[in-house]
């Protein structure tokens, strides 16, 4: 029975459809409560993003789901392992904190990073030099990194953390303090990896990088979790606005329009209607108003993000 009971255990850990799950995660530092019932599902071969302003929980969350710290109360697996210290080997982390060796080479120091993680010594400096030049520093194999600038020693710390071709790679904010060529170079190294099959969960603030890289994502603020689910269900929180030019304005033109538009210039911008936008077009050029231009406004991500977290921030004043 007992033995039954194992191989049932071992089989519930192999068929577990997610990389990273988080159920009621918390954790304090002294009386402060930093991680505040956060749940988290991030399914295999997605790339995830953990959003949040600065000082909201997201490097504690990360930490605390890789077993880094240990949480206060709450649970979390990765790969169906209660143990994520366990899973170390599969797992590529690129710290808030960098920090490599500054007389090491570039390629070195990779496959430094690589053997840490069991690695053979001559395969991961054959996968540095790869890796360095798929990522447009082929000539900095042999560089020390000391002689590297910011932006690219931090890519040099990113290839070593994934040298291992882990299943799961864990960053929190990797595109802090990068120029925007090594911002496209890294984007381009996550979506390789997803296309490898590995899972990616990230951090940032930064909405344009979680706009074009993220299946799914969550937002956290003040510890808890207060948005999770894709970038269109994040923009379709706030009502899409029109932009309204007409031919001819009058003097009831304003009453005709939605509350609370607003005139720009020769323009109006306004909420769309519930009902749409159509009966309300009618109604303009039936009284002589007509369509000089018009476009629907959709919110960003960025919209959406300064909304979830405002209305956080109100919560607890």
């Amino acid at each position: 029975m007992a033995l039954y009971h194992i191989i049932s255990c071992v089989g519930e850990l192999m068929s577990d459809e997610s990389a990273v799950r988080a159920t009621d995660l918390s954790k304090y530092f002294g009386d402060r409560l930093v991680v505040d019932g956060v749940n988290l599902e991030v399914a295999r071969g997605m790339i995830y993003g953990v959003l949040g302003p600065n000082g909201a929980g997201k490097t504690t969350t990360l930490r605390t789901l890789l077993g880094i710290l240990e949480p206060d109360r709450g649970s979390r697996a990765i790969f169906g392992n209660p143990n994520p210290r366990a899973e170390g080997d599969r797992i590529g982390y690129l710290p808030e904190e960098r920090g490599l060796y500054p007389q090491m080479k570039a390629r070195e120091a990779i496959a430094f990073m690589g053997a840490l993680r069991g690695l053979e010594w001559k395969t991961g400096r054959a996968r540095a030099a790869e890796m360095l030049e798929a990522a447009g520093l082929g000539h900095a194999v042999d560089a020390r990194i000391r002689k590297l600038s910011k932006g690219m020693a931090q890519l040099v710390q990113l290839l070593g953390s994934i040298v291992h071709q882990p299943d799961l790679i864990v960053l929190d904010e990797p595109f802090s303090g990068l120029d925007p060529v090594n911002q496209e170079r890294l984007e381009a190294l996550i979506q390789a990896e997803r296309a490898r099959g590995a899972t990616i969960l990230f951090s940032t603030h930064v909405m344009a990088h979680a706009e074009r890289l993220c299946d799914r994502l969550a937002i956290i603020a003040g510890g808890k979790r207060r948005f999770e689910g894709t970038v269109d269900d994040a923009r379709s929180t706030l009502p899409m606005h029109a932009r309204y030019t007409p031919r001819s304005n009058g003097a009831e033109l304003a009453a005709l329009l939605p509350a609370g538009a607003e005139k720009l210039g020769a323009a109006w911008r306004f909420t769309l209607p519930s009902e749409g936008i159509e009966p309300l077009l009618e109604t303009l050029i039936a009284r002589g108003h007509g369509i000089a231009g018009l476009s629907i406004e959709r919110p960003g991500l960025h919209d959406a993000f300064v909304k979830i977290v405002g209305d956080a921030a109100g919560e607890t004043r």
